[in-house]
């Protein structure tokens, strides 16, 4: 590879960064490396500012390999990285900032619940497409839109994240969120004030219906009538209708056939719970949007580890620990994280799988010898799994691109980058990819 003779920092941060974005989910590139910029080169130091102690610790302890890695492949030579803080532009004051676009009366949303506050990772970034296609083209992308997953995991944000972003850009639609409750309660009291026309008139008269928590229409059989001719109603006139629910509808007992046949018309997706990294991710946009001081980073690691399947949980975790460290005035560090939820979250994060228990069940799934897996063979039915196993090893343990290197017959970091690249992008662009690592995580997370 031909490199200039001058070498600029910019040049060279374009170029790794490049790498670096081909080799990350879009979304943790853009966690940790959206405000990263060239500060110096020379003949053996790359220097990179960073905005924060915070950005600058995760990096040293999570990308350092990669990133040097990302520098040799650009520049052919062994470089040594430093990492510094910038000095940050000051945040101009709330009245400069623009006023908020008119939109209509959007009555039980909840303004905060947007697109832009809604932390996306392997575990939900399915939903969270489909949830923004169907803001951009009501009626248009799919209808109806059905997802379901246990609670607290992020499908409420989604509904208010559509209706919020409707509000916004499409002014002339009229927009109602409801929980399943609600709908059962108005029902209800149409029937007994008799004004049941004046009901089915205004719920099939929304642009766009949001009904949240449909699995309470179980063993509701008057309730599940209505709800049929509502859902035609608003079809038939190319209006759009999401539902949310802890199961998928074929687990909802007592749903009526055509009802379950109608909402299998459009698209079913579910959100799973979040891997450590969108954890993370989720309590350092809680921080920041709450105006929280965290000095120790390892505090919201901690956290993260202690609470995996339930995002308000997660919140309502971190939440206790910045409590009691005011109320005592003790530093808010570890060790008052672990005192804090010691009795609350007893049970903690399981150890991390070993990567030969990857490799096992990957060899499981797929039909094939772990020594087809570490060795030299190139047929696709080999290839494919072996960079699987790769990206999962790269996203469930901790270990270092040569040490999974290593472990699949001592193959450089250059092809772990590229098969974990490869594996992203197919996840992103191929749902039955995204199954397939859905799939396999809990297997292996089970089996550890």
């Amino acid at each position: 590879m031909d490199h200039p003779i001058e070498l600029t920092a910019e040049g060279l941060w374009e170029d790794v960064s490049a790498r670096l974005r081909g080799a990350l989910n879009e979304k943790t590139y853009r966690n940790w490396f959206s405000e990263v910029g060239a500060v110096g080169v020379d003949d053996d130091t790359f220097v990179l500012g960073v905005p924060n102690d915070f950005t600058r610790e995760w990096i040293e302890g999570h990308f350092v390999e990669l990133i040097r890695a990302a520098i040799k492949d650009a520049t052919g030579s062994e470089h040594r990285l430093r990492l510094t803080i910038r000095q940050q532009k000051p945040t101009p004051p709330p009245a400069a900032l623009p006023p908020p676009l008119p939109r209509p009366d959007l009555g039980g949303i909840n303004p905060k619940y947007t697109f832009d506050s809604f932390v996306i990772g392997s575990s939900n970034r399915f939903a969270h497409a489909a949830a923004l296609a169907v803001a951009e083209a009501p009626a248009q992308a799919y209808n109806p839109l059905f997802i379901y997953g246990h609670t607290g995991l992020g499908k409420t944000h989604l509904l208010h994240a559509v209706a919020n972003y409707i509000g916004q850009h499409s002014a002339n639609l009229s927009v109602r969120y409801v929980t399943s409750e609600t709908f059962v309660n108005d029902f209800i009291n149409s029937l007994r004030d008799k004004r049941i026309e004046g009901f089915k008139g205004r719920y099939r008269a929304y642009d766009v219906l949001l009904i949240d928590d449909v699995q309470f229409f179980e063993h509701k059989e008057r309730i599940q009538e209505e709800f049929f001719h509502t859902f035609n109603s608003l079809y038939e006139a190319g209006r759009q209708i999401v539902m949310s629910s802890d199961r998928p509808p074929r687990d909802i007992a007592t749903l009526e056939e055509r009802l379950r046949s109608r909402f299998e018309w459009g698209l079913i997706t579910d959100i799973q719970p979040p891997d450590l990294e969108t954890r993370i991710a989720i309590l350092r946009r809680k921080v920041k949007y709450d105006g929280i001081n965290v000095d120790d980073p390892e505090v919201l690691t901690f956290v993260a580890s202690r609470v995996s399947t339930n995002i308000r949980e997660l919140e309502g975790a971190l939440t206790r620990v910045v409590a009691f460290s005011s109320l005592t005035g003790r530093r808010m560090d570890v060790e008052l994280a672990q005192d804090v939820l010691k009795d609350v979250f007893p049970q903690g994060e399981a150890a991390a799988p070993s990567i030969e228990t990857i490799q096992e069940l990957v060899c499981e799934r797929f039909g094939v010898q772990i020594h087809e897996l570490t060795g030299d063979r190139r047929s696709q039915n080999i290839v494919y799994p072996r960079q699987v196993a790769m990206y999962l090893s790269r996203e469930l343990t901790d270990s270092s691109l040569p040490k999974i290197g290593r472990y699949f017959g001592g193959r450089d970091h250059t092809t772990v980058i590229h098969a974990t690249s490869k594996i992203a992008r197919l996840i992103r662009e191929d749902r039955s990819v995204y199954n397939l690592v859905q799939e396999l995580t809990a297997r292996i997370k089970q089996a550890r």
